[in-house]
């Protein structure tokens, strides 16, 4: 499938976990891509990828991220807003700083990078954003209050945007991801007591026995942007296991 023939992608933290699936989802669909990142060192450079240091909490820095991939490749046709960071703790347990902290760059990193690209995009045909937002999103989640109400954000934007550039031709839509196999939740179970336990008790919590691979969180974002996709639009589509939308009955015991 080459869906993606000369489009040009900008992928946000698109170095690690779901981020690099994606990229390489991209890439393999035809797209040649930008990837910004905090540290995009690891991010293997070729003629279809171009990797940019981008802080997306830094206007300054979206700006000259988002040209260079312009420039390089004439034209930005989509934006993956992936880039994002944790937080744990319930309401009372992060003070202010990191309260803005992790809403600069989980919400305010997708209205910059967004707006960044906004030129290009409404000079695109095919022109989609995708926003990734997460079943944090749609679940009371514990320990989760400051991430899940960033991502309560994240989709509210996504279905906002959707309808504010409708008529300009640029789909916006959002992918949710239940818990993902990533670099970021691997850190979370090191810090535990039991990993390996830890672990079990996470795949045992979903409704298909295991966490979410970064590849179908990819496969999702490359539906939603692709040009073959033109009649949807303001969707925060759920990759999840059935989290959100299913009450199974209890596993059969073999």
């Amino acid at each position: 499938m080459k869906d993606f023939e000369g489009l040009v992608a900008i992928v946000t933290g698109g170095a690690s976990g779901i981020g690099a699936a994606v990229v390489s989802e991209l890439v393999e669909r035809g797209a040649r891509v930008g990837v910004l990142d905090l540290d995009p060192s690891d991010v293997t450079r070729t003629d279809a990828v171009a990797a940019v240091r981008c802080d997306v909490a830094d206007d300054a820095s979206v700006k000259a991220g988002v040209e260079v991939v312009a420039a390089r490749y004439g034209g930005v046709d989509i934006v993956v807003n992936n880039a994002g960071i944790g937080a744990q703790g319930a309401v009372g347990d992060n003070g202010d700083d990191e309260w803005h902290r992790v809403w600069d760059v989980n919400v305010l990193g997708i209205v910059r990078v967004t707006r960044a690209a906004l030129p290009h995009l409404r000079a695109s045909p095919t022109a989609a954003v995708v926003n990734t937002g997460s079943i944090a999103a749609t679940q009371g989640l514990p320990q989760r209050a400051l991430y899940s109400a960033t991502k309560g954000a994240v989709h509210a934007l996504t279905r906002a945007m959707a309808a504010d550039h409708l008529y300009e031709g640029i789909r916006v839509n959002a992918v949710a991801p239940g818990t993902a196999d990533t670099p970021w939740v691997t850190r979370l179970l090191a810090k535990t007591d039991d990993p390996d336990a830890e672990r079990a008790a996470l795949d045992a919590r979903q409704p298909h026995g295991r966490l979410v691979s970064a590849a179908e969180v990819a496969t999702a974002v490359a539906y939603l942007a692709s040009p073959r996709s033109g009649s949807t639009n303001g969707v925060c589509l759920a990759v999840d296991g059935g989290t959100d939308n299913l009450v199974p009955r209890p596993r059969p015991q073999a």
